[in-house]
């Protein structure tokens, strides 16, 4: 049977799992590898069962214990990190504080100071969510927000946290100014380059607003459901024919 590399790094991290759990139950204390493998095996069956990121999280954050563990593994440990298939796609789930014992939790973790408040509506029929550090005016094109003033921002989170918006939800974020050289890669693939170039920006937003991107302009709404539906495929066929 042939398996795609996503399909067999999940077949391994589930028999490293089942490894750790086998051992916590014959009353091992978990090293390392294996405590990373146990929670990382049943954040991937969770979203599997169909729970959503939040729940499936926070449930991981009370798998196992300090008593679990060997001596020096909660120090070691501050989160773990996994690709998991939910319904609605896949989504990496970060798992602060696994053990509870205070290290890494998203209150206390460093987060950047935000200095600009931006409202964001989710018109899509699902929930979605929104990392750290994706470059806010090119966020998924059914989130309708004023792109411009997004442009060259992130959410003002601790990295690795998320922001998640329900289904015709709309909530209000703290962002904060791209850091470091400024210098924005992927996404939509509109920037790929310096988030200050005006030319840059302005034909990216332009290219957004045009596919369908749903945006708010002098607080106006440009732009409705039916075109978010099919903005990627747009913008999608627009990059094709300009190469």
């Amino acid at each position: 049977m042939a398996l795609t590399p996503g399909e067999s790094d999940r077949l391994l991290l589930f028999l490293e799992g089942q490894l750790a759990r086998a051992r916590r139950e014959r009353g091992l204390r978990l090293n390392v590898p294996e405590a990373t493998a146990y929670i990382a095996d049943a954040v991937c069956e969770m979203a599997r069962d169909g729970l959503d990121l939040p729940t499936v999280r926070e449930r991981a954050r009370h798998l196992l214990g300090v008593d679990d563990l060997l001596p020096g593994v909660p120090e070691l440990i501050s989160e773990v990190r996994v690709e998991a298939r939910f319904d609605d796609g896949t989504r990496l789930v970060v798992v602060t504080d696994p053990f509870g014992v205070g290290l890494g939790d998203e209150a206390t973790a460093p987060a950047a100071i935000g200095d600009l408040t931006l409202d964001i509506t989710n018109e899509a029929p699902t929930a979605i969510t929104i990392s750290s550090h994706i470059h806010l005016a090119e966020v998924n094109p059914r989130l309708r927000l004023d792109r411009e003033a997004a442009f060259g921002r992130r959410l003002a989170i601790p990295a690795g946290a998320t922001v998640w918006i329900g289904p015709d939800e709309t909530v209000t974020v703290a962002t904060t100014p791209v850091r470091g050289e400024r210098i924005v890669v992927g996404n939509t693939g509109l920037v790929n380059g310096s988030v200050d170039d005006p030319q840059v920006r302005a034909q990216a937003l332009a290219a957004l607003r045009r596919c369908g991107y749903l945006d708010i302009v002098d607080g106006v709404p440009v732009n409705e459901r039916a075109d978010a539906d099919v903005a990627v495929a747009r913008l999608v066929d627009e990059r094709r024919s300009q190469s």
